[in-house]
């Protein structure tokens, strides 16, 4: 059976920022054509939950208060990607505009609820090793 990455706040577990999740409807017909290997950037690179939202402004991930935390974010993606290459994965679904699972559009670095085109940290490091990486709205592209 296939191995997909996916974004733990996608399954139920309450990882976001706002320690909340984001449940996806239909990831249990995921769970028909795919093992599912859940991941979480954020506490993957150190960061509790709930913390301070953040957004990619230029290179860098910052929080609201201006707080640095591009290193963790950076760390977590490295630690998505070695748990991909160590499952075998090739394909990864992640949360939509996120600083580290977003892939295409993020949120504009203002804190305004902007948006941009753009791809978190963790996004385009998989991207950059060959994986495909969707957003939870292209689900059905994986089915």
């Amino acid at each position: 059976m296939e191995k997909l990455l996916i974004s733990a706040c996608l399954l139920g577990v309450s990882c976001r920022y706002d320690g909340k999740s984001k449940p996806l409807s239909g990831f249990e017909k995921l769970m028909e054509k795919y093992e599912l290997i859940p991941v979480c950037a954020e506490i993957f690179g150190g960061l509790s939950t709930p913390r301070d939202p953040a957004e990619i402004c230029g290179e860098k991930v910052l929080t609201g208060n201006g707080k640095d935390v591009t290193a963790e974010y950076i760390k977590g993606a490295e630690e998505v990607l070695r748990l991909g290459k160590i499952f075998g994965c090739k394909k990864a679904l992640l949360k939509e505009k996120s600083p580290s699972c977003g892939s295409g559009i993020i949120h504009n670095g203002k804190f305004d609820g902007g948006l941009v085109p753009g791809f978190g940290k963790t996004a385009a490091l998989l991207l950059e090793n060959g994986f495909e990486v969707f957003g939870e709205s292209e689900i059905e592209k994986l089915l």
